[in-house]
């Protein structure tokens, strides 16, 4: 199969959709790849790796979605790229459909096959190409809400871990998923008291005996979550509805129980976001106040660290982008479960019933 990975061009993204590692492994399999010019220099991988790795460089992205029969990424696809994809052409990257209505008509227009990361999930429950990036974002989101917790940078000027004689910062996290529980060691590990929310007892039993003893559990309820804020510094939002929009779990009348200077992190704005006053943010812009609350909302946390979200990142879509280039998609998909439930678009059809919902678009699964 001819396999492109283009360079991404949304705003501040430097990761990229394979390693040179992991292009060596798709031609070991006796795939030809694709790989835009500098598509990989964001995140530590010059072209002459994936030259070395047996790869072929194109100088634009318009070559490579030309060629190419599988496109694999990162994000989405933007504006710009729309008019590139082709009918039956596979894209196998983050999609995150259900809050972004534009992005889910353009691609069924496209004719093409979307198979997204957020959703391929094992039997289990667990989403094994969401889990990497949630591991870099949940520390990444502590370390952001630290930063922007500065005096300078429109916080309450503490400094998470307090001092010898001085009481460290609250960090509240909404969910107790990978996010969630990442976020929460992360905080632990930097002194602060951590407050962690979850709906599911089985779970917060599960992170009341794992987790440092500065981090506490307590079950999700809008009662709790009020008497939370008054005294927290940070909130981290990363309640997770796989494919499905995130529900709003503080509204715009709950930033009036907060400090000034409260930072809130929205992990989840990919999904719509945790918090009501949420919209999306960059990288370069990443955030804003609105009633003195500061919030972070940047929709690709994980591309600040480039090199780690990469490898990360392809560590744990190879082998699923090998059995899709090996088979195709529709005996992949028949052949694992899993990456079935990643079929969102296919051909013009909205193959995820949460994204018909969403949208109230016809929902027309696809049988193989």
């Amino acid at each position: 199969m001819k396999v492109g990975i283009p360079k991404e061009i949304k705003n501040n993204e430097n990761r990229v959709g394979m390693t040179p590692a992991g292009v060596a492994e798709m031609v070991a399999h006796g795939h030809v790849v694709y790989v835009q010019h500098t598509a990989g220099e964001g995140s530590g991988f010059a072209d002459a790796e994936y030259v070395a790795a047996g790869a072929t460089i194109l100088p634009t992205i318009e070559e490579v979605y030309a060629i190419a029969e599988m496109i694999v990424k990162v994000k989405e696809p933007v504006e710009p790229e729309y008019a590139l994809v082709r009918p039956g052409q596979l894209l196998f990257t983050y999609f995150h459909f259900a809050s972004e209505e534009e992005l889910t008509h353009a691609m069924i227009k496209s004719g093409a096959v979307c198979l997204a990361y957020e959703t391929v999930q094992l039997a289990n429950g667990a989403l094994p190409l969401l889990l990497p990036m949630s591991e870099v974002a949940g520390r990444m989101a502590v370390l952001n809400g630290a930063y922007y917790l500065q005096r300078t940078k429109g916080g309450k000027g503490k400094l998470i871990s307090g001092v010898p004689g001085v009481p460290p910062t609250k960090v509240l996290v909404l969910g107790g998923g990978i996010v969630g529980e990442a976020a929460a060691r992360m905080a632990a590990g930097m002194g602060a008291e951590v407050t962690i929310t979850d709906i599911s007892l089985p779970r917060l039993r599960q992170l009341d005996i794992e987790t440092p003893a500065n981090v506490h559990t307590l079950y999700s309820s809008e009662h709790n979550i009020r008497e939370q804020l008054p005294v927290t510094d940070i909130v981290i939002g990363s309640v997770l509805v796989p494919g499905d929009k995130t529900p709003h779990l503080i509204t715009k009348d709950m930033l009036k129980l907060m400090e000034p200077g409260t930072v809130l992190v929205d992990v989840a704005i990919d999904q719509g976001g945790c918090f009501e006053t949420s919209r999306p943010t960059t990288h370069s812009e990443p955030t804003y106040t609105i009633d003195g609350i500061v919030h972070y909302c940047v929709a690709n946390i994980p591309g600040a660290v480039p090199n780690t979200s990469t490898l990360a990142l392809t560590n744990a879509t190879l082998r699923y982008a090998i059995a899709l280039a090996d088979k195709g998609w529709k005996q992949a998909c028949k052949d694992d479960a899993a990456l079935f439930k990643g079929l969102n678009v296919a051909e013009g059809k909205v193959t995820f019933k949460a994204v018909a919902d969403v949208f109230g678009l016809p929902y027309e699964p696809i049988e193989l």
